[in-house]
């Protein structure tokens, strides 16, 4: 396996040292070498070996596409992909007819040289945050060799090939946690960006109210730079933040509620070092965050009744009977919403998007990105209330984001006694994607510790 970064990697074929041909026989070798036939849905070698091919002759004229000419990447397998199916990891979608055309994001994609070595493989229609799928298998979580823990969801093959060494970036999708799930419980970085920074037209969906998109990456600085090639920037934005000018917050409710001893020490350890870099670290009242968790009990999930408005037939009919009974479920809880429900929903929504981004200002508020580690996968494909418990915990957290149209970066921040990683994460609100990426290229190392 090979764990050098993006930046590391682009640098060495701008300068002659590595030829992305090469690179792409190397990446498929690693596929191979890893063995786990639940990573990928598809793999697209021709694809990847006209895009290599095209970038050796960019960067040998000395005409990059862009800073990461060459650099090869995996795709969830929710982006269209030109001539391959979209299967959004279900089964009633494998006979599907090909994509006619890329999705915009692949098509920036190729633009900048991204190199697409395939699809990889997720929670079937995204709809879990902890990456089971009955149909393609469930990715392996690198960081436990010696037992099958939960790769986080539904991001899952996005957040495992990153951190199993076989491509330094992959994009992912976030409607609850998605990309900041998996980054999390493989021990990568996880970048959600704001609704709209990045177009998502060819991107299956979810909840159109709360579907977003980013990179997971080793590091913060390949985020950055996947985040700019892929709006077509010739440079990125974003520089590293002064630690004296950042201000951060912590909230009072709900998300440091019923915490892992793990995940607890890991965190606080995290505001110390923080603390002591010279940002400004204060905890404050954001009764926000309860008020949205009452909302959904009381007036039910606003993405359950926008995924049964997208997948309203198959429910209806015999495809339900082929789809993954935990995803049904979810869905299902739509149909107890009512047209009244589901205005209110809106509403509340926007008063406190508009409530919490008064109160924050132009502060970063740090929080664990999730409760607890990856669990072992056995319990909770074994008892449907056990995998329904750890995937509502695990949602918590980053779902409150979402709702209240957030962006967020996640960070590893330690491990716990098991070994697990853990994760810190940085949201601001609505289109202040700079200052979180300029805050965690800023202190990468003080939060990894």
């Amino acid at each position: 396996m090979s764990f050098e970064t993006a930046r590391e990697l682009a640098d060495d074929l701008r300068e002659g040292r590595r030829d992305p041909l090469d690179l792409v026989a190397e990446v498929y070798d690693r596929i191979e070498a890893y063995g786990d036939e639940a990573l990928f849905i598809r793999l697209t070698r021709p694809r990847a070996e006209a895009e290599a091919r095209a970038a050796r002759e960019r960067l040998r004229a000395g005409l990059p596409a862009s800073c990461l000419d060459g650099v090869p990447l995996a795709w969830k397998d929710l982006f269209d992909l030109r001539g391959t199916v979209t299967t959004a990891g279900s089964a009633v979608l494998r006979d599907a007819a090909p994509a006619a055309q890329d999705a915009a994001l692949v098509l920036a994609g190729m633009r900048a040289g991204l190199v697409s070595i395939g699809t990889v493989n997720m929670t079937e229609f995204a709809f879990s945050g902890i990456g089971i799928n009955p149909h393609y298998g469930t990715p392996r979580n690198p960081c436990d060799p010696a037992v099958h823990r939960s790769p986080g969801g539904s991001s899952s093959g996005s957040g495992v090939v990153v951190a199993a060494g076989i491509v330094p970036l992959s994009i992912g999708t976030d409607t609850g946690g998605s990309v900041r799930i998996p980054a999390a419980f493989n021990g990568i970085v996880g970048y959600k960006t704001s609704t709209g920074h990045h177009p998502m037209a060819g991107v299956f969906p979810l909840s159109r109210s709360f579907d977003t998109l980013g990179p997971l990456a080793r590091t913060v600085e390949d985020c950055v730079l996947a985040d700019a090639v892929l709006r077509g920037l010739a440079a990125p934005e974003v520089a590293a933040a002064d630690a004296a000018a950042l201000d951060f917050v912590v909230p009072d409710a709900v998300m440091l509620d019923d915490l892992d001893p793990g995940v607890a020490q890991a965190f606080e350890a995290s505001l110390a070092r923080i603390e002591a870099s010279g940002a400004r670290l204060r905890r404050i009242a954001l009764p926000e965050l309860r008020e949205v968790v009452e909302l959904g009990a009381r007036l039910g999930p606003l993405g359950s009744a926008e995924s049964l408005d997208i997948h309203a037939e198959r429910i209806a009919g015999p495809d339900a009977a082929r789809m993954d009974p935990r995803v049904v479920r979810r869905m299902r809880m739509g149909e107890r919403m009512t047209a009244v429900d589901l205005i209110r929903l809106h509403d509340h929504r926007r008063r406190l998007i508009a409530s919490a981004a008064e109160r924050l200002g132009d502060a970063i508020l740090l929080c664990p990105t999730t409760p607890g580690t990856a669990m072992p996968i056995a319990p909770l494909e074994a008892d449907e209330e056990v995998f329904f418990h750890h995937n509502f915990r695990t949602l918590r957290n980053t779902s409150l984001g979402n709702f209240l149209d957030w962006c967020g970066l996640s960070i590893p921040n330690g491990r716990d006694g098991e070994g697990m990683p853990t994760g810190l994460l940085l949201n601001a609100r609505h289109g202040r994607d700079r200052a979180v990426l300029a805050a965690g290229l800023a202190l990468e190392r003080t939060i990894r510790g």
